[in-house]
């Protein structure tokens, strides 16, 4: 399984920093999941809930008001979150 690193940080600080197998989110755009490999893209994100996937299968949730996912031609993402 191909994996990717994401690092997530609001204002309190970093609430995640480590590697994923996907992402999902809504954006203003509407609702993504990004996985591996994803073209880079940047995005606005809205009010709900992101999804995490990691390697082993466990899911973790954060709960967002707003933010920007920035996704890198590095097999890297980062989201700014509130």
């Amino acid at each position: 399984m191909i994996i990717m690193l994401l690092h997530v940080i609001s204002l309190k600080g970093i609430q995640f920093d480590g590697e994923i197998v996907s992402l999902n989110l809504k954006t203003t755009s509407g609702e993504i999941t990004v996985l591996s490999k994803h073209r880079p893209l940047v995005t606005e994100i809205i009010s709900g809930r992101a999804v995490i996937t990691k390697e082993n299968g466990e899911k973790e949730e954060f709960k967002i008001t707003s933010g920007f996912l920035e996704v890198g031609a590095n097999n890297q993402a980062t989201m700014l979150v509130n």
